[in-house]
């Protein structure tokens, strides 16, 4: 591989690893909190993404539909704790697991009644167009470095809410210990639902991003970017932000290197290989790169 190649690759494994980087962390937040591994959270990318179709059709600008589309996966994050996960607080795991798969499958079908099942393509802003040239020859697209800058920029705000803002400190120690948590005046239910609101808006603007990326908007879009979150939350360590963004970055290099790198005939069994790497990391560490053996930590 030369060196434009691999600077090439290298811009497209970031782009990819930021995408999984933001789906991840809302995975991470509210496992971190409720211990629920909410895999609905790939249909509210989905959602964000029909909804900018839907806006668009309208003959808004992208300026004004993005947000909007942001929004509405802001409120569908919040009516889906309302009314799925609040009354099954308290519950077994498994329920809320169960719960989670139900409330995708429902999300799912009822975009499938809206969409139908055929793809409909993305309305991906012009501005996002072309290719920018770097020295070496390499080339990266307006995509691709528009999804890095933004999720860079989003994952330093995240970071400075959790660590200097009272809910965000007050995510972080219901994450550390709940019950304690409410003992010292906390009010958990604001928590939880601000987790699923910053997850949900996360989602959103990884929904406008996978759609620009693939150029298309499906009813099953989410389940993909989902699995590949989960697999990075898994990687890094759950219920850690960092250990999130990190498996999700490993995730993103390991697929496009290995697309890269792989003869011809095995670039189709690239997940076969994560997966498999998965396991091994599984083997030799079970809690993840950043993860321990204490209760998750946000």
């Amino acid at each position: 591989m030369s060196a434009a190649e691999f600077g090439q690759q290298f811009i497209n494994a970031l782009s990819l690893g930021s995408i999984y980087a933001l789906v991840a962390i809302g995975l991470a937040m509210v496992f971190s909190i409720l211990r629920l591994i909410n895999f609905a959270h790939g249909e509210t990318l989905m959602i964000g993404a029909v909804a900018g179709v839907v806006l668009a059709d309208r003959g808004l600008p992208w300026l004004i539909w993005l947000p909007l589309a942001v929004l509405i996966t802001v409120g569908a994050g919040w009516l889906m704790e309302r009314v799925a996960y609040r009354p099954m607080r308290g519950a077994p795991d498994v329920t809320l697991l169960l719960t989670s798969l139900g409330v995708s499958i429902a999300l799912q079908n009822g975009a499938l009644l809206t969409l139908g099942s055929q793809p409909r393509p993305f309305p991906t802003p012009a501005v996002l167009g072309g290719q920018i040239p770097l020295a070496g020859g390499v080339q990266i697209s307006r995509v691709n470095l528009v999804t890095i800058a933004i999720a860079i920029v989003l994952m330093i705000a995240l970071t400075w809410f959790v660590t200097r803002t009272q809910t965000g400190i007050a995510m972080r120690a219901t994450a550390e210990n709940a019950m304690a948590a409410r003992l010292m005046g906390i009010n958990t239910n604001t928590v939880i639902i601000a987790a699923f609101l910053i997850g949900a808006a996360l989602a959103g603007v990884a929904g406008f991003l996978w759609g620009s990326r693939v150029g298309r908007v499906e009813y099953d879009m989410g389940f993909i970017p989902v699995l590949k979150a989960f697999v990075a939350t898994v990687i890094g360590g759950f219920g850690s932000i960092p250990g999130a963004v990190l498996g999700a970055y490993i995730l993103g290099f390991g697929e496009i290197f290995l697309v890269a790198l792989l003869p011809d005939y095995l670039t189709s069994y690239r997940d076969a290989f994560i997966f498999v790497a998965l396991i091994l990391i599984l083997l030799i560490r079970p809690q993840g790169i950043l993860g321990s053996t204490e209760p998750e930590k946000i």
